[in-house]
């Protein structure tokens, strides 16, 4: 467990936790500040407390605010903390950062089409004033097999060199729904958590398939490129999402440092766009973009025994070392 523990806005949150070096099972834990309380005597997972979500919140409020200490109880120091929720869909919203796209954007026209630093940045923001006002978010599908706990190491993938970061507030789904209009969609999410989007970006775009576009699954779905956690902090506790700080460092420098509000699409229109085509369950991960300040940016990629340091306002932190994979 790193030092300083990590800590939850509200008066508990959700993990899931096994016993430091030891072959036991993990268990669903309710965290109080530095104890957690085994739930597995009532429910078998996390997902499992999701499933069932209006009627778990106050029973779980119940055990966290009650004196009675029945019930097995853990230091979380003593504990390992694996991801909060193994998840159904993942969903990945990509270019949902204002002053992000706008960069990306800006340089393109600087670099490609000759604009002036001036020029090229009022056309970019045009854009994206326009974007916001009738365009749709840009998502895709990650794979839950790249998930991995938020102190775990990251394993760089054999074939790729530009391996970067893209820290991103993640919102579990509570609630089923189907076309779920902007102005009802905060009632479908349970809670949140922190996931960083890791993405190889030499291996984003296929040579041998250029027309096809960008080859998601390669760049992004290696084990251990999708650092989720500590907790599951339920939405109730958490206050305002798009007034959060999203904070990464790598190797103690800052190079990401943004609030939420900077987002393109919100939460309200994340969601009613993708129950468009799919419909949302209980258990559903939606990540809402990453802001600017990642390793293409800086010109900087991870490296092994490089140091990543994430945390979001109120859901706690991560901290990942970088290895080189087999």
């Amino acid at each position: 467990m790193p030092d300083p523990q990590p800590t939850h806005a509200g008066p508990f949150a959700l993990g899931t936790f096994a016993p430091s070096g030891s072959g036991e099972a993990d268990f669903p834990g309710l965290v109080t500040g530095d104890r957690v309380r085994d739930l597995s005597d009532l429910v078998p997972s996390v997902r499992a407390l999701v499933e069932d979500w209006d009627d778990w919140l106050p029973r779980l409020d119940g055990l966290a605010t009650s004196a009675d200490d029945t019930g097995t109880w853990h230091e979380l120091a003593a504990l390992r903390v694996l991801t909060p929720i193994e998840p159904g869909q993942i969903l990945q919203s990509g270019a949902n950062y204002r002053k992000h796209v706008v960069d990306l954007v800006a340089a393109e026209k600087e670099s490609v089409h000759g604009a002036t630093p001036e020029e090229a940045r009022a056309d970019a923001e045009s854009m994206m004033d326009e974007r916001a006002r009738n365009g749709v978010p840009y998502v895709f599908l990650g794979s839950p097999r790249a998930i991995s706990g938020p102190y775990d190491d990251i394993v760089l993938p054999a074939h790729g060199e530009q391996h970067d970061w893209e820290l991103e507030l993640a919102l579990v789904i509570g609630k089923s729904g189907k076309n779920i209009p902007a102005e009802a969609a905060m009632e479908h999410v349970a809670g949140y958590t922190i996931s960083n989007d890791l993405t190889t970006r030499d291996r984003l775009y296929r040579p041998d398939l250029k027309a096809i576009g960008t080859d998601w699954f390669t760049a992004k779905n290696a084990d251990t490129f999708l650092p989720t956690g500590p907790f599951l902090v339920p939405a109730a506790f958490v206050g305002d999402p798009s007034d959060l700080r999203i904070t990464l460092r790598h190797n103690g420098v800052v190079r990401q440092d943004e609030s939420t509000k900077d987002m393109i699409f919100d939460i309200p229109r994340l969601i009613a766009y993708v129950s468009t085509t799919t419909t949302l369950r209980p258990g559903d991960l939606l990540l809402t973009g990453s802001p600017a300040g990642n390793g293409a940016h800086w010109g900087v990629f991870l490296k092994p025994g490089d140091v990543v340091e994430s945390e979001i306002t109120g859901l706690g932190h991560q901290r990942n070392t970088v290895r080189s994979g087999q």
